[in-house]
């Protein structure tokens, strides 16, 4: 496979992914965090250094934009639930897990 039909390829199915999670908006940043140790907000700091290494100004907001398809706050004010002891005990116990791992 040529670079440029890979490159097609795998932005499709970065858009298939914004889609799916812009259905799925019930599921919780924290949520995914627990199950796969990346979120929305980690797609966004990842798109963010993708353009940044390009040349691309880009600030945190704009690239949460481009992920949550809309303002981050509007987002969290729309979308975003309260986390429970027990969301936030698995965080901790995730978060620990990572600590020192570059994503």
């Amino acid at each position: 496979m040529d670079t440029t039909t890979r490159t097609e390829l795998e932005a499709a199915a970065f858009r298939t992914l914004l889609a799916h999670l812009d259905k799925r908006s019930d599921v919780q940043n924290i949520d995914m965090m627990n199950l796969t140790g990346f979120c929305r907000n980690c797609l966004s700091r990842w798109y963010m250094d993708a353009a940044q290494e390009r040349g691309i100004e880009m600030d945190k907001e704009a690239a949460r934009e481009v992920i949550y398809g809309m303002p981050y706050a509007d987002w969290k004010a729309k979308h975003q639930t309260d986390a429970d002891d027990a969301q936030t005990a698995a965080f901790a116990k995730a978060f620990a897990e990572n600590v020192g791992q570059k994503d």
